[in-house]
């Protein structure tokens, strides 16, 4: 290792290791591996990357003061809240993520979620474990409304896949928007509540930022249509899983896919897991075989661009929490 290599800290979640892909940096820089707060302190003096593949880490909070030499942080992942501290917001360090890697396999997590339940799939499962024949109508697909709320690179791939098979679907950005390529229409967060009840489906695929968490509440599934149907594959926080679990019970509301929630995991005696008209998986959405390995390469892309001095790609508005629109 010359003096002129550049020291990249990994910090990923214990006992997770270099993750698979990043052995392409030896040779050409002194990796450090931390898993934890008190091991990120100590590898953080002089280090000019660190690479987080942790996205529910609260280490850098604590390791902050020893990021002496930082120029550059990446995220293995869409969402970047748990890095976006003060002290990182008000520096001068650029942030990066994973924006891209993940889009097309989470709109087809979608769009499988609505065909689940037009198609009442775990209606037919139950059937089949009581080995009973029992012929019933189903709804079309084609022709639902669909309202994404989050209108950024997974939204847009959302609205195409969805689009593709005869779903009409409108998206919620922070402001309107009078055209756009990949939704019917755009309309202010501020008026999702006037919004709500015209949409069959609500899929939330925001980024958790000031704006957006708690942004479902008692009021917004009030607002939404008995018949419709709830999709998460954002955040956990963005909706208050107690007003969620009252309208489900309620019938303010048909059901839910969550792919993500506000505790996780998802404790084993929490209500939602019992209830019929909920669909639950384990933050996994977007998690194809061979994602660790993609992640690794964007980093390394990005890495070189680093090393060449060439713009970084994925750059995150960190007072806004996402990567704008590029």
């Amino acid at each position: 290792m010359t003096a002129e290599s550049p020291t990249v800290v990994v910090l990923t979640a214990p006992g997770e290791g270099l993750p698979e892909g990043l052995e392409r940096l030896k040779g050409e820089a002194d990796i450090r591996l931390a898993e934890d707060g008190a091991s990120l302190k100590k590898a953080l003096p002089g280090a000019q990357v660190l690479c987080v593949t942790d996205f529910r880490t609260d280490a850098v909070t604590e390791a902050w003061p020893a990021a002496d030499a930082l120029q550059w942080i990446h995220a293995t992942s869409a969402g970047v809240d748990a890095l976006l501290t003060p002290e990182v917001r008000d520096s001068e360090i650029p942030v990066t993520n994973a924006r891209g890697i993940f889009d097309q396999c989470i709109a087809e997590y979608v769009l499988g979620q609505i065909i689940a339940f037009c198609k009442d799939f775990p209606g037919n499962w139950a059937l089949q474990q009581a080995r009973r024949w029992q012929h019933r109508e189903t709804e079309p697909v084609a022709g639902r409304s669909v309202l994404v709320v989050g209108a950024g690179s997974i939204g847009r791939r959302i609205a195409g896949l969805c689009g593709a098979i005869g779903l009409e679907v409108d998206g919620v950005g922070r402001r309107s928007r009078p055209g756009d390529d990949d939704f019917g229409a755009i309309y202010a967060q501020a008026d999702l509540v006037s919004i709500l009840p015209d949409y069959d489906f609500v899929v939330i695929a925001a980024p958790l930022t000031a704006d957006t968490e708690g942004l479902f509440g008692e009021a917004e599934f009030h607002a939404m249509h008995s018949s419709a149907r709830l999709i998460n594959i954002g955040r956990g926080p963005i909706v208050r899983t107690e007003a969620l679990v009252q309208a489900l019970e309620n019938g303010d509301i048909d059901g839910a896919a969550l792919d993500v929630f506000e505790e996780e995991p998802l404790p084993s005696d929490h209500p939602l897991w019992g209830l019929d008209n909920v669909h639950i998986s384990a933050h996994m959405a977007g998690d194809f075989i061979g994602w660790k390995r993609a992640l690794s390469e964007q980093f390394l892309e990005n890495y070189h661009r680093w090393r060449n001095g060439d713009p970084l790609e994925n750059l995150v508005d960190k007072h806004q929490g996402f990567v704008t629109r590029q």
